[in-house]
């Protein structure tokens, strides 16, 4: 397949650009797309054939729900069965934002999209480029984020290339993913709100806007035995070719543990990295890959780092771990993921 590769200035957005790529979700082809998370691999939402070729693109399983992205609220109306109180509260309070709200769907969304689920995950991105997208194809466009399944999602244009030309239709460039992790999930199908993925919006912000808010109980479990309500929910997911490893105790006992694996390592011709914050990094040997300063920081440099582990050729990674509050829910969630729930206690 050959794929159609372009730039477009967030500051400065041509229409022209925008209406190609547009049109090509309307013709039922798949593009990968910039948002404000993560990019984007796009297809129009409501063709089964198109939602198809995601999956395909992505080598992801059938039973694992698309998000469907929409420009405007009113785009929202022909596919839900209704937008209640909680639904209207959380849109006012965070859309156009990182927010995905799960509704039960109509029939106009196709089974082949939700994953065969009767309910529908839909957000509305805040990024200008991908919202115009949704405007000019006139169309919902169905986007998990633009990796090849169970990889670290792309939060840089060099990412997606490497991973996904010849793979899609068209690949559009545009300026940073401000997040870095994918959208918070909550689902309000239910008797009571659950966040089914966590992220920058956090849990405590959900319930300063509706109260009562919890967190499924399939985050805290290993098992794969469930069916998936929205992407990231299985057992393993975001993970780089290297072996990861969560590392659990004080900072310097976690130094000196990994500065005698990483003797040990070398000797074997074994290369080993360290995920940690930036005020860490002078007390490891290995290479270490630096996370940031802050909590807000981890979780938008997280997955560039995991997927750097690869491009330098990383054999086994340590990572500290991180208070499970506030956006350090959704660090955390993805970082079990990617280490398998691998877990070391020094």
């Amino acid at each position: 397949m050959e794929t159609i590769i372009k730039k477009i200035d967030p500051n400065n957005i041509d229409q022209d650009i925008i209406d190609e790529f547009g049109k090509m979700i309307a013709d039922g082809k798949t593009v990968i797309f910039p948002t404000e998370t993560v990019y984007g691999l796009g297809a129009n939402a409501l063709d089964e054939d198109a939602a198809s070729k995601i999956y395909e693109a992505k080598g992801r399983p059938s039973d694992n729900p698309l998000l469907v992205h929409v420009s405007e609220i009113e785009e929202i109306n022909p596919l839900v069965k209704k937008i209640d109180k909680k639904a209207k509260l959380l849109m006012d309070k965070f859309w156009p934002g990182p927010l995905t709200i799960v509704f039960e769907k109509k029939d106009i969304i196709p089974y082949r999209t939700s994953g065969g689920l009767d309910t529908v995950a839909i957000r509305m991105p805040s990024d200008e480029v991908a919202r115009r997208i949704i405007k000019s194809s006139k169309k919902p466009i169905a986007a998990p984020s633009a990796n090849l399944s169970g990889r670290p999602s792309p939060t840089k244009a060099e990412h997606i290339i490497n991973d996904m030309q010849g793979r899609v239709d068209g690949i559009l460039i545009g300026g940073p993913c401000n997040y870095g992790v994918e959208s918070t999930i909550v689902d309000l199908s239910g008797e009571y709100p659950v966040v089914l993925r966590p992220g920058s919006i956090t849990l405590e912000m959900l319930r300063e806007v509706l109260g009562k808010v919890e967190l499924d109980p399939a985050l805290m479990r290993k098992s794969d035995n469930i069916k998936a309500k929205a992407p990231g929910m299985k057992y393993k997911h975001y993970s780089p070719k290297a072996d990861v490893y969560m590392v659990k105790g004080q900072i310097e006992d976690f130094a000196r543990m990994v500065n005698e694996k990483n003797k040990e390592n070398v000797s074997k011709g074994i290369k080993t990295g360290v995920l940690c914050m930036s005020k860490y990094k002078d007390l490891f040997e290995a290479d270490v890959f630096e996370l940031g300063d802050s909590y807000e920081e981890v979780a938008k440099n997280l997955f560039d780092e995991l997927i750097e582990l690869d491009q330098k050729q990383i054999d086994i990674a340590y990572a500290q771990i991180f208070e499970e509050k506030d956006v350090g829910v959704a660090i955390m969630n993805r970082l079990k993921k990617s280490a398998a729930y691998r877990l070391i206690e020094v």
